[in-house]
C-alpha cells in the first residue's frame, strides 16, 4: 500500500486524499438516515472543532510553509488574495450559508432559484478552498504536511455533512435526499484539489502565493461562516471549546505526520 502510495504523481496524490475528505462527509451525514435531530449544543461544538481545525491547517499547514518557501510577502500577498477571492464570491454568488441550511437566509443577488440550488452554489464556494489546500499541500511535495491538511479536513468535514443533512431532513426531505445533499457538501473537492495540484506542480514559483491563497480562503470561510453559524444560539462557550479542541488536534497531526 505504502509503495503504491509512493508511486503516485503528487495531482494523483491530492486527487485520492481530497476523496477521502469527501467520503469522510458522507460518513458524516449517514446519521441523518436514523435521526432527525442531534442536541444544537453538540453541533456547535463540533462545527467549532471544524472550524478550529481549519485555522490550524491554515497556519501550519499552509502559511507556515508558503513563508519558508518564498518569504513572508509572498504568503501575505496570497493570503490577501484568497480572502478576497471569497469575498467576490460572497457578493456575486446567489447563495445560503451550509451549514444549518433551515437558519440561512439567502445572499447575494436576488434570483428566483430554489433553496436547494441556492444550498448548491453555497456548498461549492464553501469547500472548494478546502479542496484547494489539499492539492497545493500536495503539490509542494512534502507529503508529510499534506498528509496532515487532508486528515485535518477530513475530519472537520465529518460534522459539516451531518450540519448540512440534518436541517433538510427536519424541513420535510426525505432521509435519502438529505443524505445526498450532506455528501454533495465535499464533491467539488477532489476537482479543487488536482486543480490546485496541478498547477503548482507546473509552475512552482507560484507555491507560496497558492498556499496562501488556500489558507486565506479557508480562513475567511471560518470567521464569516462557520464561528457566527455556531453561535447563533448562545452556545458561545461550547463552540469555543470545540473550537480549541479542533485547533489541538491539528497541531497534533500536523506533527506526526511531518
Amino acid at each position: 500500500m505504502t509503495h503504491w502510495w509512493l508511486s503516485l504523481s503528487p495531482v494523483a496524490q491530492a486527487g485520492v486524499a481530497a476523496v477521502g475528505t469527501w467520503l469522510l462527509t458522507a460518513l458524516g451525514a449517514l446519521p441523518v438516515l436514523f435521526l432527525s435531530r442531534v442536541p444544537r449544543r453538540l453541533m456547535d461544538g463540533m462545527m467549532g472543532g471544524a472550524a478550529g481545525v481549519m485555522v490550524a491547517a491554515a497556519c501550519w499547514s499552509l502559511l507556515v510553509p508558503a513563508m519558508s518557501l518564498g518569504g513572508v510577502w509572498r504568503a501575505v500577498a496570497g493570503l490577501l488574495a484568497g480572502a478576497a477571492l471569497i469575498y467576490l464570491f460572497d457578493q456575486l454568488l446567489p447563495h445560503l450559508h451550509p451549514e444549518f441550511p433551515d437558519e440561512a437566509r439567502p445572499e447575494g443577488p436576488r434570483v428566483p432559484w430554489r433553496r436547494s440550488m441556492l444550498l448548491l452554489a453555497a456548498i461549492t464556494l464553501h469547500n472548494f478552498p478546502e479542496g484547494l489546500a489539499v492539492g497545493v499541500a500536495f503539490g509542494s511535495d512534502l507529503p508529510g504536511p499534506a498528509l496532515a491538511l487532508a486528515v485535518g479536513i477530513g475530519i472537520q468535514n465529518l460534522p459539516e455533512g451531518l450540519a448540512v443533512a440534518l436541517p433538510l431532513r427536519r424541513d420535510g426531505m426525505s432521509r435519502w435526499k438529505a443524505l445526498w445533499y450532506g455528501q454533495l457538501s465535499a464533491i467539488v473537492e477532489p476537482v479543487a484539489a488536482v486543480i490546485g495540484a496541478a498547477v503548482v506542480t507546473r509552475m512552482a514559483h507560484l507555491l507560496p502565493y497558492g498556499m496562501g491563497l488556500a489558507a486565506g480562503a479557508m480562513l475567511y470561510v471560518v470567521v464569516e461562516e462557520l464561528i457566527p453559524e455556531t453561535e447563533r444560539n448562545g452556545n458561545i462557550d461550547v463552540a469555543t471549546i470545540g473550537f480549541i479542541a479542533g485547533f489541538g488536534v491539528m497541531m497534533v497531526l500536523d506533527n506526526l505526520l511531518r
